[in-house]
């Protein structure tokens, strides 16, 4: 498998069922930032602004939610999780539930570290 191949098997799980290659340390799994569980790496992949508010992608671009940029749920809001705690890069934010919903996000989650939290909780 050349490198190529190697960082596309990163990204893309059926690229490693069809080179044969053993499985990837990280597999992504694109959902919205307002529906990760608090603590989860992630990547921003793209923004998808409501009809009504179209201008929402250009104000979260402007505060840094770029494709490609690192991002982790901090906390959420007592009462209904709103607000939601978010840092990317290093800035920390505070957006409601559907501005977090407009930042599509890749979750990355490692073997190690499920196994690892898998031994803790044993």
């Amino acid at each position: 498998m050349s490198s190529a191949n190697i960082d596309m098997a990163i990204l893309d799980p059926q690229v490693v069922a069809r080179e044969g290659a053993v499985s990837p340390v990280l597999t992504p799994a694109q959902v919205s930032l307002a529906d990760i569980a608090i603590g989860e790496p992630c990547i921003v992949r793209q923004l998808k602004a409501p009809a009504a508010m179209p201008e929402w992608s250009t104000q979260l671009e402007d505060i840094g939610f770029i494709a490609g940029e690192p991002v982790t749920l901090m906390a959420r809001g007592a009462f209904g999780g709103d607000p939601l705690v978010i840092r990317i890069g290093l800035s920390t934010f505070a957006l409601r539930k559907a501005e977090a919903a407009c930042v599509m996000v890749d979750v990355l989650s490692s073997d190690k570290n499920s196994s690892l939290a898998d031994k803790a909780a044993a």
